[in-house]
């Protein structure tokens, strides 16, 4: 049986999740979450995608958050395994060796605010509103939002988000880091598509040791950092790829890369 919530789309070398459940904001649930799970994993195994565009649909909400009434209930066990159940989604998405990018409209607060920090960087419509309101409800984030948001925009400032529930409007999420551009909402999913196939016509080992030495190596110390640096540029050097990339430099043609 197919995903009832969640829709994946596949144009060349650009892949689209869409979180489609509009008359409820796109809310994450068990089934949603575990929808997207199976969609990520569809786009690793598949391993034709070279870039993945993250987005809601409906024309009001990215994501609004994570589902009240599914959760109002839960036991402590219960919890537990959904913000693990989060977790494991949100590092799965994470963990791809393409490019993830959330394409924010509306609302994105709580797990959805969550979503697209799981995300290697948001642009957003200038209807978004980001924000971690959990603490208006009894409950901090649960689905990586405070460790997330703080290495996107720092501690101080995801302390303030956090505390106060404060729901920030596209200019300021600018402002602080939080998303890298601002577009006009008919203009934003035209853009990320540009910037998605900018990254496709990269080379594809190249991009997957960046994005991995980039992410490994954000919370080790520099020269440890730097070390994972060298050795995966070395590790290039092994790459049909790397003669292709260097020889389509020097012949002044496009090169074609092949992913070995």
């Amino acid at each position: 049986m197919g995903a009832e919530f969640v829709r994946l789309e596949h144009d060349g070398a650009v892949s689209t999740l869409v979180i489609d459940r509009p008359e409820k904001l796109n809310a994450l649930d068990a089934q949603v979450l575990s929808e997207i799970g199976a969609a990520v994993f569809a786009v690793r195994r598949r391993g034709e995608a070279r870039a993945l565009i993250v987005t809601g649909g409906g024309h009001k909400a990215f994501v609004a958050g994570a589902d009240i009434r599914a959760m109002q209930d839960l036991t402590v066990p219960e919890a537990r395994a959904f913000a693990r159940a989060g977790h494991g989604v949100f590092a799965a998405l994470e963990a791809l060796p393409i490019p993830v990018i959330a394409a924010v409209h509306g609302f994105a607060l709580g797990g959805g605010c969550e979503l697209a920090l799981a995300c290697d960087f948001i642009y957003a419509s200038d209807t978004a509103k980001f924000g971690q309101p959990e603490v208006k409800l009894g409950v901090i984030p649960g689905f990586g939002g405070t460790q997330r948001l703080a290495r996107r925009v720092g501690i101080a400032r995801a302390r303030e988000l956090v505390y106060t529930a404060a729901t920030i409007d596209a200019a300021e999420a600018l402002r602080i880091g939080l998303v890298n551009r601002v577009l006009p909402a008919a203009e934003l999913l035209g853009a990320v598509r540009g910037v998605a196939d900018t990254i496709a016509r990269m080379g594809p080992l190249a991009i997957a040791g960046a994005k991995d030495v980039l992410r490994e190596g954000e919370g080790l110390p520099l020269p440890q950092a730097n070390s994972l640096e060298v050795e995966a540029f070395a590790r290039c050097f092994e790459s049909a790829d790397q003669k292709e990339g260097m020889a389509e430099f020097l012949e002044k043609r496009a090169a074609l890369f092949r992913g070995v």
